[in-house]
């Protein structure tokens, strides 16, 4: 079933006026399914990080579509879009973005209180998501008490905690050690596997990226190719150092 449909988006900054004006996108169109796991790569300033914020509505576009869940975000007036944001997207970010004055519990709980959630169900959701996810007995902690990995699991429990349509991971791995990230990556696989959560997520990391089933490369805020996973993780993870070479991207 398809979650996404991004439709002839374009991004431009600047005003035609002062003659200074960047394209950030250029008429990129794609779709994606429920339940898959997809990675977006491309060289700095290829226009990854404004898709992402485009698609979280946090940016908009200046001409185009996209559509989650069947619904025309773009249509949608600002208030519709600080529900849908809340309710229907998750987020997970490289620097986790977790508030130091709340415990790790009054964070991942945040979005189910601005929702309007009762007590008992936000208690129920974050009993079961906090035990799959291994960080049940460090709810009462602040974030400045606990491990990186650990506040990123706990960023990946407040990204589901709503039952997003999508979650949307801004370079999740850029802040860890090799062991902390392959373990975020494998709560990434579990998440997607056993919660079918769609996740799109944009990385410069190639090991990070052959976790996905599909990476859209981004070439001058176009789509220059797709790949996707198949059976042979070897090979879509040379594949994968191939395109980014060709593209001249950080290889990581």
């Amino acid at each position: 079933m398809e979650i996404l449909r991004v439709e002839n988006i374009s991004k431009v900054y600047g005003s035609k006026k002062s003659d200074k004006q960047y394209m950030a996108l250029s008429d990129i169109s794609f779709k994606i399914n429920a339940g898959d796991f997809v990675g977006v790569m491309g060289a700095s300033g290829s226009g990854k990080t404004t898709l992402l914020n485009i698609l979280g509505s946090i940016d908009t576009p200046t001409t185009g579509s996209y559509f989650i869940d069947g619904k025309d975000i773009t249509s949608f007036k600002k208030n519709q879009l600080a529900i849908h944001r809340i309710k229907n997207i998750g987020f997970i970010f490289q620097d986790y973005n977790l508030l130091e004055t709340m415990t790790l519990k009054e964070n991942i709980i945040l979005p189910l209180a601005l929702n309007g959630y009762g007590a008992s169900e936000m208690e129920k959701r974050l009993n079961e998501l906090s035990k799959n996810l291994g960080i049940e007995k460090i709810l009462d902690k602040y974030p400045y008490e606990v491990s990186g990995g650990e506040m990123q699991r706990t960023a990946a429990c407040r990204a589901l905690i709503t039952s997003p349509k999508i979650i949307l991971a801004d370079e999740p791995t850029g802040n860890l050690d090799s062991k902390s990230g392959k373990a975020l990556l494998d709560l990434l696989t579990f998440i997607n596997e056993h919660y079918q959560a769609t996740i799109l997520m944009v990385t410069h990391d190639v090991f990070a990226a052959s976790y996905c089933k599909k990476i859209l490369f981004i070439r001058d805020g176009e789509i220059y190719n797709e790949l996707y996973a198949g059976d042979n993780k070897k090979q879509f993870y040379e594949s994968i150092i191939d395109v980014m070479s060709v593209l001249g991207g950080e290889i990581r």
